[in-house]
């Protein structure tokens, strides 16, 4: 139960800041060894509960915000700026939705046991993203933001498939890069999370016996819930206010140390 808890914290921070939690789960199980004596059944629901966790962080913070959105995106459509925030997600949203499907069977069984590669990509992103914020414009924000603006950072999110590069940190990145302020980037980005975390949850819980698996580990999925809940409202409220007034360097700095660390344990 103790390594439920660290692993809900891990999940509920590295879900919301660019530092990729696919990556963390792994290197803490797989490498560190927490959590690695965690049974199938009670990984699945474990699993389940970290999505939904972070998924009920997102639409409470941004509650009133994803409220307005839906109203006028539906009522009037991309004429009002609130509204055209919407159909930015859906658009953004579809690229990542189709390669996960049709590729998620071959990242799960071939890229995830690659610890050197993931390694390699938390260290590629978390240079790029440092690179990109400290050089491009902040001359947009999501009231300006285009349709191809959009889809460009939908499109970037099929790199985050791979554990390392992080869906929050290739998201902002590439907000970035299309001269979005860094403010806005982070806050797009988290909008982004919604569709992609629920959509997570959905195809889990569609899978045969899920819901025999939660039930008989009923309180490793509520503890789960409540730590990535808690986790994931405290880090978004965090990065927020961080990127006020700071840049990506000490993520860029964590994420290259953390993958040295990684690279010499795997040459021991």
């Amino acid at each position: 139960m103790i390594e439920v808890i660290i692993l809900g914290i891990i999940q509920g921070i590295a879900e919301f800041l660019p530092i990729s939690s696919s990556a963390h789960l792994i290197i803490f199980r797989d490498i560190f060894g927490i959590g690695s004596d965690i049974g199938n059944n009670i990984g699945l629901a474990f699993d389940i509960a970290l999505h939904f966790g972070t998924l009920l962080a997102i639409l409470i913070y941004f509650f009133k915000d994803f409220l307005n959105m839906f109203i006028k995106g539906v009522t009037k459509g991309v004429k009002d700026k609130e509204g055209k925030i919407l159909w930015f997600i859906v658009v953004a949203t579809v690229p990542a939705a189709v390669v996960g499907l049709l590729f998620e069977d071959f990242i799960d069984n071939i890229i995830r046991g690659e610890y050197l590669v993931i390694a390699l990509a938390l260290i590629i992103m978390g240079v790029l993203i440092y690179l990109f914020d400290r050089y491009m414009k902040s001359n947009k924000s999501l009231e300006t933001m285009t349709f191809k603006d959009a889809i460009i950072i939908g499109c970037s999110q099929v790199f985050a498939l791979i554990p390392g590069f992080s869906r929050s940190g290739t998201t902002i990145a590439t907000a970035r890069i299309m001269n979005l302020n860094r403010e806005d980037a982070a806050k797009f980005s988290f909008y982004l999370s919604a569709p992609v975390v629920l959509g997570a949850v959905i195809l889990t819980v569609l899978k045969d016996g899920t819901i025999a698996i939660i039930s008989a580990n009923l309180s490793v999925f509520i503890i789960g819930v409540l730590v990535s809940f808690i986790a994931g409202l405290l880090c978004i409220s965090f990065l927020l206010k961080y990127l006020k007034n700071h840049d990506f360097k000490i993520f860029m700095w964590y994420r290259i140390i953390l993958a040295i660390v990684v690279i010499v344990m795997l040459l021991k």
